[in-house]
């Protein structure tokens, strides 16, 4: 669809020069021939780029009229994009850290003063994973990294952020704590997750001493077809969640059993609304540690929120007590007994 508005004018200028003056082909100096102007949107807002572009004009260069532009007009954007890095860097966060959907992203995005598309989007979290692969890929500083430690033990995961959409896996040296490889796969397959993991293998300039993974056949399949006779280890973190499932199942209903008897903390609070004398403040600093204690989950499995919540409680309890036995009062709800 055409745009059906004008975007609007930069708030930020930039004048950018080419720093190298002479050819990098035949070393003659290259002349200023023209200027390019360009708009990127980056997170502060418009910048135009006004870029003054060489060429060289010696004949019998191989470079001959082939245009040198600004180096650091790579700072900003990719060639070609409208979009500036910065942009494409919070795409990728949201996405991966926050496992944000496409339009959750586009919504952060158009809060922020930015007009993006869905498709928009999309394109640039492409662009995301290519760059990420490169900083990746950048074999002489893996290799050097991993010669030293003398063998490798490899971590494969994949994050699904939505259903139906690409898998991200990731193959990791748990040893190190060094991506080896990141690559987007519209499947599962067997053979796709044995070729990563082969390339992997290919690479490494070390022996690979061990493989973690979780119970998903497909992984297990392609490590047995990739890595014939190395160890193979589910994670450890999977067997635990496993293992504490009725216990997170009961931590969970005694939770909600626990969340039945403080339901008249709202109650209280509005028996002492516009007070400001001592007692009213202490309530509702003790009405305060209740809702603290109420919205405070843990981690399965290894932090039981209903536990955690259970103890939060016996603080809040003994410290009335304690206020109880200097000659204060416990807090009723009204319409409750003393």
């Amino acid at each position: 669809m055409a745009k059906r508005a004008s975007r609007p004018e930069p708030t930020a200028t930039r004048d950018l020069k080419p720093l190298r003056a002479n050819c990098p082909a035949c070393g003659q100096r290259m002349w200023a021939d023209y200027a390019n102007r360009r708009t990127v949107a980056t997170l502060a807002g418009l910048t135009r780029l006004n870029l003054a572009v060489r060429r060289c004009h010696n004949p019998d260069c191989d470079a001959h009229l082939r245009p040198y532009r600004p180096e650091a007009e790579g700072r900003y954007a990719l060639p070609r994009h409208e979009f500036g890095l910065d942009v494409a860097a919070l795409i990728g966060r949201l996405r991966y850290a926050e496992h944000r959907s496409v339009p959750e992203i586009r919504a952060a995005l158009v809060g922020r003063g930015l007009s993006v598309s869905e498709r928009t989007v999309t394109n640039l979290l492409d662009r995301y994973d290519e760059l990420l692969a490169v900083a990746l890929t950048d074999d002489r500083r893996l290799k050097g990294l991993l010669a030293g430690q003398g063998r490798v033990i490899l971590a494969i995961d994949g994050l699904q952020p939505d259903v139906g959409h690409e898998v991200l896996w990731v193959i990791r040296d748990c040893i190190s704590g060094e991506v080896l490889l990141a690559r987007s796969l519209l499947s599962a397959r067997r053979q796709d997750l044995a070729g990563l993991l082969t390339r992997v293998r290919d690479a490494c300039p070390v022996p690979v001493a061990g493989v973690v993974s979780d119970g998903q056949h497909s992984v297990r399949q392609a490590i047995a077809r990739a890595l014939p006779g190395v160890p193979h280890q589910l994670c450890q973190f999977h067997y635990l969640r496993e293992a504490a499932r009725p216990v997170y199942e009961a931590d969970r209903h005694a939770k909600v059993e626990l969340k039945k008897h403080v339901r008249g903390v709202r109650a209280i609070e509005r028996a002492v609304e516009g007070r400001s004398d001592a007692q009213a403040v202490a309530i509702l600093g003790y009405c305060s540690a209740v809702r603290s204690a109420l919205t405070d989950d843990g981690r399965p499995p290894l932090a039981a929120s209903g536990l955690k919540l259970r103890d939060r409680l016996e603080a809040v309890s003994a410290s009335l007590g304690r206020a109880e036995a200097k000659g204060g009062s416990r807090p009723n709800s009204p319409g409750s007994r003393g």
